[in-house]
């Protein structure tokens, strides 16, 4: 596991062919646990709520066997490292329980269900935005997830890239979203002034800058351009739609009218 620059953390970044068995369940475990009862679904799950709780930054060895009252090195008869907890961590927060959720009828409810999925998983668990997932070790909750995007979407009659690209474009829109959303929170908690102090401290120097006539657009902006009751989400959420639906229209008029429904 690496941390970049900008304090990501890379996923993939540890022994693939043992992450890979753990998520798998190819794994040998513990032939006896230095406590009763303890399982790797339940280091999975401490990791987890310690990092939605404190940051992934929080997620050690050391910490986890502390919250799991073991000693640290008993903990590494589980799992091998950080480096490959983080694979199970995103496994499971990312991933599907087994069964298949009911696919909807319409792929543009199957849109829209992805888009606020993605919304709630990264509130749910905002350290996930600093997480370098350009390498994600592939396992089956994973796996379950992208194979009920794929059946979401299956109506809207497109080739396998231009589905995958449906889905990138839906994901990277939300992450976004939630990154501004999450990032607006952190900086409220971590500085002590709320975004209303903030903005409110900069008027003087706004007013000055908008009177210049340097501006002219952003002068005749409404009062309430930047108000944080507009539903930026909804609005392009809708747009993505209507994009995806001019393209469907499109491959339908190609093929002749044929392909799929919804």
């Amino acid at each position: 596991m690496t941390s970049g620059a900008d304090g990501t953390t890379t996923s993939g970044g540890g022994d693939i062919r043992r992450s890979l068995e753990l998520l798998w369940g190819g794994g040998e475990p513990p032939s006896r646990g230095p406590k009763r009862g303890l399982t790797l679904d339940a280091v999975v799950t401490a990791a987890i709520e310690l990092a939605d709780a404190e940051g992934f930054d929080a997620v050690s060895m050391r910490r986890l066997s502390t919250r799991l009252s073991i000693g640290t090195m008993s903990l590494y008869r589980y799992v091998p490292g950080k480096a490959e907890l983080l694979d199970l961590m995103l496994d499971r927060v990312q991933g599907l329980p087994p069964g298949t959720p009911e696919t909807p009828d319409d792929w543009r409810d199957g849109v829209e269900s992805l888009a606020r999925g993605y919304l709630a998983l990264y509130r749910r668990h905002p350290w996930l935005l600093k997480v370098n997932q350009s390498r994600s070790v592939l396992g089956p909750g994973a796996l379950r997830a992208l194979e009920a995007a794929l059946a979401a979407l299956r109506g809207m009659g497109l080739g396998d890239q231009e589905t995958l690209s449906v889905i990138i474009a839906v994901q990277s829109f939300t992450l976004g979203i939630a990154r501004m959303e999450i990032q607006a929170a952190e900086a409220a908690r971590e500085t002590g002034v709320s975004d209303e102090e903030f903005w409110r401290r900069q008027e003087p120097v706004l007013s000055r800058a908008m009177g210049s006539g340097e501006f002219p657009l952003m002068a005749r902006l409404s009062e309430d351009t930047f108000s944080k009751e507009f539903d930026h989400f909804g609005f392009g959420l809708r747009a993505l739609v209507r994009g995806f639906e001019a393209r469907v229209a499109q491959v339908r008029a190609e093929r002749g009218g044929s392909g799929g429904g919804g």
